[in-house]
């Protein structure tokens, strides 16, 4: 522009264009900030939707995995798929489950049969609670325990299902012939021997502890045997309690013609004797010596077979025939001392039992009043 220009330009007011340099930029800065941040916020929300989808793609992937550390009925079945868990527990927890559960009691054993309890397993049911028992805590938890391979300390009870009415009817014969009162130590004589019968204890099964532990062992592939819980009384009379009761006891065995002397429930001696004969027997049963005496006058039975001396009282002397010792014992029997010794190992007396001299008078200094005497 020349200077008439610029002159011309002034009388219109007008003034000219700053030369190039004098221009001021503008200036950008103000909108490419903000652009950058919101640029940096849409890729960090979706490295965070990447994360969220991953993470849960990831926990979906273990949906079908049992945690590690996860048991039922003792079976380990953590780290398992459902299908490897089901093959697993099939093998280890049911096949077993198809032996008997035994109770066990002093030697004898009382038996019951799957077949009787009617017994089942739901396998499908387990697996689907050990799946369940993976997933318990928050997804950030989960995420923690697959990341670094921690477990899940978790003992899943067996769904073993069987016939209420069969285990009672088990239990109740269980209890019924284990069960037992207290019983006192007893002598039941015979001829030739004391036979005495030994104190027991009385038991009591306890019956809902037999319960629990039957119903564990149902539930168990290892434990089949259970010992019953018990509860154990002590009888009134022990056997020592009898030999202290009786300190002498005689038996006599009327066919072997033998009187047998018995201290503190032990055999001490045999002695040979006769006893009745035929019609005037010697009374079987059990006695107690009621009489005792030192060269004892005879009072003769009022029987026929006395005769004229029916009645009378014979003392002592060669005419009596009950001699040195005399130990009643029922209805004017008794024991005595005979000099007739071929008679001894006979049926000859008129119902008492005879001994030899000196026998009786051996025996009689053993014996006081109230010995049992058992007559066979």
């Amino acid at each position: 522009m020349g200077a008439n220009d610029i002159g011309a330009l002034a009388q219109t007011g007008l003034h000219p264009p700053a030369p190039e340099r004098w221009r001021e930029p503008r200036s950008y800065t103000g909108a490419t900030v903000g652009g950058r941040a919101k640029t940096t916020a849409i890729a960090a929300a979706a490295v965070v939707l990447a994360l969220a989808v991953g993470a849960y793609a990831w926990d979906a992937s273990e949906r079908d995995q049992i945690a590690k550390g996860i048991r039922v009925g003792g079976v380990p079945v953590g780290g398992l798929s459902a299908d490897a868990a089901t093959r697993r527990l099939e093998r280890r927890l049911v096949r077993p489950l198809d032996r008997p559960v035994t109770v066990v009691f002093e030697g004898t054993r009382y038996v019951l049969s799957p077949e009787k309890l009617e017994l089942r397993a739901d396998v499908e049911g387990m697996v689907d609670e050990a799946l369940a028992a993976s997933r318990s805590g928050s997804l950030p938890a989960r995420l923690w325990r697959y990341a670094t391979g921690s477990e899940v300390d978790r003992e899943i009870t067996p769904r073993i299902s069987f016939s209420a009415k069969a285990l009672d009817g088990f239990l109740a014969e269980v209890r019924s012939q284990i069960g037992r009162p207290a019983r006192d130590a007893a002598i039941q004589p015979s001829a030739d021997s004391l036979n005495v019968i030994p104190a027991q204890d009385g038991i009591r099964v306890r019956a809902a502890a037999l319960r629990e532990r039957v119903e564990a062992a149902i539930a168990s592939p290892r434990r089949r045997v259970v010992r019953p819980a018990v509860v154990r009384t002590k009888p009134d009379v022990t056997t020592r309690d009898l030999a202290r009761r009786y300190p002498v006891y005689l038996t006599v065995d009327r066919e072997s013609f033998q009187l047998r002397l018995w201290k503190h429930l032990k055999l001490v001696k045999t002695y040979t004797i006769a006893v009745g004969q035929q019609g005037l027997e010697t009374p079987a049963g059990l006695y107690t010596i009621n009489d005792k005496q030192v060269n004892p006058a005879w009072h003769v039975p009022d029987s026929p077979w006395a005769g004229d001396l029916a009645g009378k009282v014979i003392p002592p002397g060669p005419e009596d025939p009950l001699k040195a010792r005399w130990m009643g014992f029922y209805n004017g029997a008794g024991i005595h001392g005979t000099d007739d010794i071929s008679s001894l190992g006979s049926a000859a007396s008129h119902g008492c039992i005879r001994m030899s001299i000196p026998d009786v008078i051996e025996l009689y200094d053993q014996v006081p009043l109230g010995t049992p005497i058992y007559i066979g």
